[in-house]
């Protein structure tokens, strides 16, 4: 599914060199490449502040600690992503409350979101759901009517934009109040080993998750609130570092690898390609995705396993299906659309080295299999 082995080959020379340095210093925690990274990230996302943090799902979590929310509060997200969204919600004693997807783009429903605010709720948590940015402009719409917050999660669209009202472009993850990413080895800009980031225009925001990232601790050793310990390693900044660089034209190798993959399998009548909702840059393809038509999701999976092809199922249920999640929120909603494009989705490998003879053989293949069922 992903190549980090032939990426890391091209830019090792680089990498190899700032690990060393970090190991010769000796500052394996908060060093100054931590720094240097958070300004080169902010730089890239025309943000005001960036905090790095541990991991994608601390991310989510301080940004939810730091509005200050009640417990019972309502957060509104989406039905259908990785887990992370809605496990920080509940770790923090807040209610989800969940809204089905938009068929085509998997993404969350702005109109559905409507009609589920009520008096408690006091977030929205949209996910760019397979590196495809979120109908932004709708949503934040809805927040500023109904005074809400929100956090964009934003690890699987790192680097994609979006067009606002008056035709200007963002970055996703920088148009909400907060925004959250993961640097997870396989997502578009990923370290080798865990890693995440905050970021928000909002100074008092980012200081008071500052804050929680370190223990609470705006003095060492003086605990002003309850925090966690999240932080960014030295290491992993200083690899981050190096491939941030890289983070655009590793997003347009993607692009054009969906595009190759479009062309092959467009004329496949039982599939469907990745629908595209706005301009190129509006999908960096953390994942190229897929739906089957007829019940025959499972059976081409099969077939690409027996040619050692490998694919992904993202995500196989909705959380109301989860068994840790559904007795925890409001289920008149039916989830109509999570519930037919769980069975359809399967994700095809996409990443920086993928090659024309790899597509070819894995469209091929897929050709091979819907001519024989």
């Amino acid at each position: 599914m992903v190549d980090l082995q032939g990426q890391y080959k091209k830019i090792r020379w680089q990498v190899n060199r700032e690990i060393k340095k970090v190991l010769k210093s000796a500052a394996f925690i908060n060093g100054p490449i931590v720094k240097e990274f958070e300004t080169n990230l902010k730089d890239f996302l025309g943000t005001k502040n960036v905090i790095p943090c541990a991991n994608g799902t601390d991310a989510l979590q301080v940004a939810l600690m730091s509005l200050g929310l009640d417990k019972g509060d309502e957060v509104i997200t989406t039905n259908f992503s990785f887990a992370s969204t809605i496990e920080v919600i509940l770790l923090l004693g807040l209610k989800p409350i969940l809204v089905d997807i938009d068929s085509k783009t998997f993404n969350i429903d702005p109109a559905m979101i409507k009609n589920r605010i009520t008096s408690r709720t006091k977030a929205i948590i949209p996910v760019h759901l397979y590196g495809q940015s979120c109908r932004m402009n709708e949503i934040m719409e809805i927040a500023k009517e109904n005074k809400l917050f929100v956090i964009e999660d934003n690890a699987q669209a790192l680097g994609s934009k979006v067009k606002l009202s008056n035709s200007t472009k963002v970055m996703s993850g920088t148009i909400g109040d907060i925004g959250t990413t993961s640097f997870f080895p396989s997502k578009n800009l990923g370290g080798y080993g865990d890693g995440g980031a905050i970021f928000t225009n909002s100074d008092d925001l980012a200081f008071k998750m500052r804050g929680i990232v370190n223990h609470g601790m705006y003095k060492r050793y003086y605990h002003d609130e309850i925090g966690v310990n999240s932080r960014l390693d030295s290491i992993q900044a200083a690899i981050l570092n190096v491939k941030l660089k890289y983070l655009d034209i590793y997003n347009k190798r993607r692009i054009a690898a969906a595009t190759e993959y479009n062309s092959r399998l467009e004329s496949i009548s039982e599939i469907e390609t990745p629908y595209l909702e706005s301009d190129s840059d509006s999908h960096v393809f953390h994942q190229y995705t897929i739906k089957v038509k007829n019940g025959k999701r499972d059976k081409l999976a099969e077939f690409l396993s027996s040619k050692e092809i490998p694919f992904g199922i993202y995500y196989p249920l909705g959380f109301h299906e989860q068994k840790a999640y559904r007795n925890n929120f409001n289920q008149s909603e039916n989830f109509e659309n999570t519930n037919i494009v769980k069975d359809q989705v399967i994700s095809l490998p996409m990443h920086t080295e993928l090659s024309k003879s790899q597509i070819d053989f894995i469209c091929n293949s897929i050709k091979e299999f819907f001519s024989n069922n």
